[in-house]
């Protein structure tokens, strides 16, 4: 039998059930929209003439987008890794209500995932806006669940010294924890207002 020294669990650290709570329903919401974008390719592929439920007009179009070389950046459908990263967070937001504690490898390992799914969202981003110049509405519902994911880890590992940073930034940091929604936030209404001003000529399309 093996015996856990108390005092290596005491010292891990305990992330709150608000933190639990956010990584269960961000990751939630982003595997429902991965799950909705992987079946409206699968009508796609089964019927190339489909109109998807996401297609409103030439702007603002799920079809237009997957259809794309951006859509399938490792050679098959990017929904199909939202179908499986979003359900890490899932995960360890249950664990964590279940009393869990992980060490910090774990910690840094998970928050490598989470960064890489966060610029991947940010380079979608700048493709759908400056590139392809067509939204697609569930790949926005993935972005807005990714974005305060990965701001309440980061700022949290910040504050836990997981993630080192220089000791005149530690107050700072302490701080912008608690307001990790503003953090997220903030990055939601830059990208929203880049996006209202890169298709600013196209909204009136929205009422014809």
């Amino acid at each position: 039998m093996t015996v856990v020294n108390p005092s290596l669990t005491e010292s891990l650290p305990s992330p709150s059930k608000r933190f639990a709570w956010t990584m269960i329903l961000t990751g939630a919401l982003g595997w429902i929209a991965a799950f909705t974008l992987t079946l409206e390719r699968l009508h796609v592929a089964s019927n190339p003439d489909a109109t998807l439920s996401c297609d409103l007009n030439p702007f603002i179009s799920c079809k237009s987008v997957m259809l794309t070389e951006q859509a399938r950046l490792l050679g098959f459908p990017n929904p199909l890794i939202g179908l499986g990263a979003f359900i890490a967070p899932i995960v360890v937001g249950f664990a964590i209500l279940a009393g869990a504690k992980f060490a910090p490898w774990f910690w840094r390992l998970f928050a490598t995932g989470v960064t890489m799914g966060f610029m991947f969202v940010v380079w979608l981003w700048t493709q759908s806006t400056f590139v392809i110049n067509v939204l697609c509405p569930y790949c926005m519902v993935a972005w807005v669940a990714m974005i305060p994911m990965f701001w309440t880890l980061i700022l949290f590992l910040i504050r836990e010294g997981i993630i080192d940073t220089p000791l005149r930034f530690v107050a700072f940091f302490d701080r912008a924890y608690d307001r990790a929604w503003l953090w997220a936030l903030t990055t939601d209404l830059l990208m929203a207002a880049v996006i209202i001003v890169r298709f600013w000529t196209y909204w009136p399309l929205l009422w014809k």
